[in-house]
């Protein structure tokens, strides 16, 4: 009886266990900072990096994170408009909660990709890799899920 008792306990104390932030706390003047990356046109690997940062943004909300989602390598088919209309509108979606989507420019060369075959409001920079170099040494965290 007693290690049932004992064992209700923990599972009590388990489940209600809550996140204990740093400091600073997240808020607006100190939001947390993302980057997400897409690197395979693979749709379960998609659809959880896209989770991913949807679950960052419910947990603190929207107004107190930053989230950025570069695409690059086979990535890139994560933020075309032709690829997966599913896709497009989780990625469409995520961009109302001000989620940056950004496109490697080194890729889309590569794979001969037009900025019109992009999701509109999809950023594009020289270097999907290098931009996730400059944003971590900007301060956001790089998460690989």
């Amino acid at each position: 009886m007693r290690s049932i008792l004992t064992t209700f306990v923990f599972l009590i104390c388990f489940l209600s266990a809550e996140t204990e932030f740093a400091d600073p706390k997240p808020s607006l003047e100190n939001p947390r900072k993302f980057v997400f990356p897409i690197t395979k046109s693979d749709r379960h690997e998609i659809n959880h990096v896209l989770s991913s940062a949807n679950n960052v943004i419910k947990f603190y909300g929207p107004e107190k994170v930053e989230v950025v989602i570069v695409a690059y390598s086979k990535g890139i088919e994560s933020v075309m408009n032709h690829r997966d209309l599913e896709i497009k509108k989780r990625v469409e979606a995520l961009m109302t909660y001000e989620v940056e989507f950004i496109a490697c420019g080194n890729t889309m060369k590569t794979l001969e990709i037009d900025k019109s075959e992009l999701i509109d409001d999809v950023e594009i920079v020289t270097a999907g890799i290098v931009e996730l170099i400059e944003r971590q040494l900007r301060g956001y965290i790089y998460i690989r899920p």
